[in-house]
């Protein structure tokens, strides 16, 4: 395995590592709170993470949606770190770059990026207004870790095309 390869085992690894807390640990903490007679009084905190949103979402009857965020940021995730690793461990090149396309494929699907800018922008979205505050929980420091990672180690791997014969 030639060093990048090594440098892309590892980063899979460290990006796997960071995935689980970052779907676990808290990413969002949303409160509204009212100004009554100048005492702000706090009406509503809700902290989730990604898998409580989704069981959330499920136990509230939206079903689709929480089966997208289910499929896009938690299946697919680690669907792309698994064959990050079977492509490290396969020796066939003709399958081992079968893989990697698929793999380049899929991560055009991942929404974990995309998931974790929405969480952003609705953290920004809620501090525009002086009666909601959105706070940014641990879980989206490990998720937006987790991209940037992710990312990394796909770039670093180095499969190239076999060659025809």
């Amino acid at each position: 395995m030639t060093p990048r390869n090594w440098l892309a085992l590892l980063l899979t690894l460290v990006s796997i590592g960071l995935l689980i807390p970052g779907l676990t640990q808290p990413v969002l903490t949303i409160v509204a709170s009212v100004d009554l007679l100048g005492v702000t009084r706090e009406i509503f905190r809700q902290t989730q993470s990604v898998l409580q949103a989704v069981r959330t979402l499920h136990e509230s009857d939206n079903d689709f949606v929480a089966g997208l965020i289910l499929f896009f940021s938690v299946t697919v995730p680690f669907l792309k770190g698994l064959a990050l690793l079977i492509i490290l461990a396969l020796r066939n090149p003709k399958s081992r770059y079968r893989l990697y396309l698929i793999v380049r494929s899929l991560s055009k699907w991942a929404m974990a990026d995309v998931f974790a800018v929405g969480v952003f922008i609705a953290m920004l979205a809620a501090r525009g207004s002086t009666n909601l505050d959105g706070i940014s929980g641990p879980g989206f420091y490990y998720f937006a870790a987790y991209c940037l990672v992710s990312n990394l180690a796909f770039q670093v791997l180095e499969v190239r095309e076999p060659l025809m014969a």
